[in-house]
């Protein structure tokens, strides 16, 4: 029950959750191949569609800048060479955030029937957002020989830097998880938030410099874990350090808290799908 679960105290129930996801592991693998298969098995296009979202979302602000509807600010870089990944870096958040949010009530069936790691679906669900980040970095690759863009030597650091807005994202994801048990449309709330954080962020637009949107960006997140690796790429260095660094520890420390109540909340899950 929960309440054994808080006797147990913090170190031992963190042992024990991690020690169960290392030991799902062939299992989290069983259903990313599961999914991977029905999701694409009726598409017409397959993978094709990972690629096929984020051109066209650029291409609208290639156009709405060209005709001044918008100002996307002074570039170092071919526009959709900054655009491309920075979007590729932000649907790794958007993607995954959906994609958790939806995965517990997708397998409630199984959860009602079988006890095993529920979070073991979560981690399945953020991995195919992976998937479509890889084919979009390929695409990303492409971006750069066509404008003959080099990336900076620090590239090399790239997957490294991406670690924080991961571990974010999976946090986040198990909150969404188990409100999605209790109320369905929380699918389309997220939809809504990732929307409008997306023009909040500047992933499409450099950063501007008035104060209502410094004033945003001081308390937005998501701003350091999203700018930072791209500068990273296109500059070789993160412009934003002690941003960056306060909102890596926070997501860890998020992640962690998540982890024990979604642990707690685990024991009556099947009651609640």
């Amino acid at each position: 029950t929960p309440e054994s679960v808080v006797k147990e105290g913090f170190l031992t129930v963190f042992k024990k959750i991690f020690t169960e996801l290392i030991e799902s592991r062939e299992l989290i693998m069983r259903f990313f191949i599961r999914d991977f298969l029905a999701k694409y098995k009726q598409a017409s296009l397959g993978i094709a569609w990972a690629v096929i979202m984020p051109v066209f979302v650029i291409g609208a602000f290639i156009l709405m800048n060209k005709s001044g509807i918008i100002n996307t600010g002074e570039i170092d870089v071919p526009y959709p060479v900054f655009a491309l990944l920075g979007l590729t870096i932000w649907q790794l958040f958007a993607t995954g955030l959906t994609a958790a949010t939806n995965s517990i009530v997708n397998a409630g069936s199984m959860i009602v029937k079988i006890n095993f790691p529920k979070a073991t679906l979560i981690i399945s669900a953020l991995a195919h957002s992976f998937f479509d980040f890889l084919i979009r970095i390929f695409l990303v690759a492409l971006t750069f020989l066509f404008y003959r863009t080099v990336p900076a030597w620090q590239a090399i650091f790239f997957p490294f830097a991406l670690l924080p807005l991961i571990i974010l994202t999976l946090g986040v994801g198990l909150w969404f998880s188990l409100l999605n048990c209790i109320a369905r449309d929380t699918t389309n709330v997220v939809s809504l938030i990732t929307t409008f954080l997306l023009f909040l962020t500047p992933v499409l637009y450099q950063k501007p410099s008035g104060r209502i949107f410094t004033n945003i960006s001081r308390y937005n997140i998501l701003v350091p874990l999203v700018n930072e690796p791209r500068n990273l790429v296109l500059s070789g260095r993160i412009t934003n350090l002690h941003g960056y660094v306060s909102a890596s520890v926070f997501a860890l420390f998020f992640l962690l808290f998540s982890l024990y109540v979604f642990h707690l909340v685990e024991q009556k899950m099947a009651e609640m799908v």
